[in-house]
């Protein structure tokens, strides 16, 4: 196997005995470099808005009735967003619609919105304790425009079929 230099000389005798002039004899090999900004696992649900364009403001209301205002983007999850601002939507299974413990029930204002459940989450909302006519997960509601000014109530309690008890923190 020929590496480096040898490879090098190599071609340039194979082109040289082809007679072909249009290369020269001598070729270097050049590296390019690129750089682009690294995004660390959850670091874009950590971001603020950047823009007035990108502001949707959406409303939590947790188990107590206490009312928590926050201001997500456009493209947030509702789970993350509630991350961020530490309201207390667990999310045991981090968004990979394997659970229901970040149920929420949507403002009916809202809840018609929002596309369609598919049928996964459809499956996993029927074992969800006290399911309601507005219930959603939050892991599949994206923040977009026309939903500014959501307000999305916590249910009483939810169920982690994983670890009772465990409440995920965000990396």
């Amino acid at each position: 196997m020929l590496i480096g230099s040898r490879l090098i000389q190599a071609g340039t005798r194979l082109l040289s005995s082809v007679r072909c002039r249009a290369v020269p004899k001598r070729v270097h090999l050049r590296r390019s470099i690129s750089y682009c900004p690294v995004l660390h696992h959850g670091e874009y649900e950590r971001q603020n808005p950047k823009s007035p364009d990108e502001i949707v403001n959406v409303t939590f209301i947790d188990r107590d009735g206490e009312v928590h205002k926050v201001r997500g983007k456009v493209g947030d999850n509702v789970l993350y967003l509630a991350h961020r601002y530490d309201i207390e939507l667990e999310g045991a299974c981090e968004a990979s619609l394997a659970c229901t413990t970040c149920h929420v029930y949507v403002h009916s204002d809202y809840f018609d919105k929002l596309p369609e459940a598919d049928e996964e989450e459809d499956d996993l909302l029927d074992i969800a304790p006290f399911l309601g006519e507005t219930s959603r997960l939050g892991c599949q509601i994206i923040l977009s425009k026309e939903l500014d000014g959501m307000e999305l109530t916590l249910p009483r309690a939810t169920r982690n079929f994983y670890v009772d008890g465990h409440v995920p923190k965000p990396h």
